[in-house]
């Protein structure tokens, strides 16, 4: 069954022609070559394009493997395209594969590399060029840097629940339930059964991510990445910063000496899953004061059913869960996010008046509307309704408020003209955000 990605497949359609390189960015495994080669190639022949003027190459296959030379790949492109009245479409996959080579003009000069071979094909006028790729040689983020303004990007991320439920079909609530569980990678949905999507899950972490990293980035201390990972995943929606990660990491496995893990390396290894589209850190933001804070700050992971399988499926808090999949749907939806502080003045046992920080879990901002969401597990008594939208009162401004709900599921606006949604309405809803 096709799994329909239209909010990319739209993207893609809106930069055609544009003159720049299209290039497809996003954590590996979660759908950049269907995308392109399965999606957007059926789009092309529905709109009476000639396959014939699809070029594709693979250069992870054998049989594509000359080309893999980006002068061979360049060359080959020039001889059916040049001249030619017809437009033709390139889409190069897995192109960190291109090998750099001599230049034959110059032996002992800079290499030729794959971003010459595109940035060359760029000036045929009826030539339209996409392009994929990330692994331990080249990771995605990488590959976008490499066109320096060049080009255009793609971001692709694991299904949101939206595309999800679209596929599945059946209960929504039942849906959401597997879906926070597994998490959206695409090829979730072929393994037969719990067990096997469990292993699929754990193996994508040791066998592909993980290894990428140390292999690009010659990593020196494996097992302290490992346990970076490892402490990220399990403090998803939680305050915390390298130090306080470095000292964990020191405390629980018994580090010292040389052995001690500094905070500047799993600030280091931090960049890295972060670069290879695992981690994206959410900052704290002053609302009143219109500031950045430097420390601490939450990350949250990509996918959620790699987050679960790292830490064996254990930690399975809906509070902590339902923040990280409506961060990743706002960034999906094309918003900026931060973490809202704002303050209060209230007495201490002292009975001084002193500033208290309070959080708003999320700003949305997007296209210059900016947005205040809080999530809410329940909010079963008015005390905790009360925790939730205090923090709305404070902010001195007019712009939309929301809480986002597991216990409900009509939708309903307070007195204060705060929206009330259910978590599934929320992400089923793209108007609201």
């Amino acid at each position: 069954m096709e799994i329909r990605r239209d909010l990319y497949l739209k993207k893609i359609i809106s930069y055609m022609w544009d003159g720049q390189v299209k290039v497809i960015t996003g954590i590996r495994r979660c759908g950049k070559s269907y995308l392109l080669r399965v999606l957007f190639r059926n789009y092309l022949l529905g709109q009476s394009v000639d396959d014939a003027h699809i070029l594709t190459f693979e250069l992870d296959l054998a049989r594509d493997i000359r080309y893999r030379n980006p002068l061979e790949l360049a060359r080959t492109v020039r001889e059916r395209v040049e001249g030619q009245e017809d437009r033709y479409y390139l889409f190069v996959d897995e192109i960190q594969m291109s090998d750099e080579v001599s230049n034959p003009y110059n032996p002992d000069g800079k290499k030729i590399t794959f971003c010459d071979a595109l940035n060359d094909l760029k000036s045929l006028p009826n030539l339209d060029i996409y392009v994929t790729g990330s692994n331990s040689k080249m990771l995605s983020s990488d590959i976008l840097t490499e066109f320096r303004g060049r080009s255009d990007e793609i971001r692709v991320h694991p299904l949101r629940f939206a595309e999800y439920y679209a596929a599945v079909g059946g209960d929504k609530t039942e849906a959401f339930e597997e879906y926070a569980f597994y998490g959206g990678m695409p090829l979730i949905r072929s393994r037969p059964d719990d067990a096997a999507k469990m292993n699929y899950l754990k193996t994508l972490f040791s066998e592909v991510y993980l290894r990428d990293i140390a292999e690009r980035k010659k990593v020196k201390r494996e097992d302290a990445l490992s346990a970076t990972l490892d402490l990220l995943c399990s403090s998803v929606g939680s305050l915390t910063n390298p130090n306080n990660i470095a000292s964990s990491l020191n405390s629980r496995q018994k580090l010292a000496g040389e052995n001690t893990v500094a905070p500047n390396t799993v600030k280091a290894y931090i960049g890295h899953l972060a670069d290879a589209y695992l981690f994206e850190e959410c900052r704290r933001y002053d609302v009143k004061g219109r500031d950045y804070f430097d420390y601490p700050n939450k990350y949250y992971c990509e996918d959620l059913g790699l987050r679960n399988a790292r830490i064996g499926f254990r930690q399975q808090e809906m509070t902590h869960i339902m923040e990280n999949i409506i961060y990743n749907e706002l960034r999906i939806r094309g918003c900026e996010v931060d973490i809202g502080i704002v303050y209060s003045n209230e007495k201490n046992k002292a009975g001084q008046s002193v500033p208290v920080a309070r959080e708003i879990d999320f700003i949305a901002t997007h296209g210059g509307k900016k947005t205040y969401i809080q999530s809410a597990y329940a909010l079963d008594n008015e005390e905790k309704a009360m925790t939730e939208k205090k923090p709305f009162g404070l902010t001195g401004d007019s712009f939309p408020k929301i809480i986002v709900r597991h216990d409900i599921r009509k939708r309903w606006y307070d007195e204060n003209g705060v929206l009330n949604i259910g978590i599934i309405d929320f992400l089923l809803d793209e108007s609201i955000v």
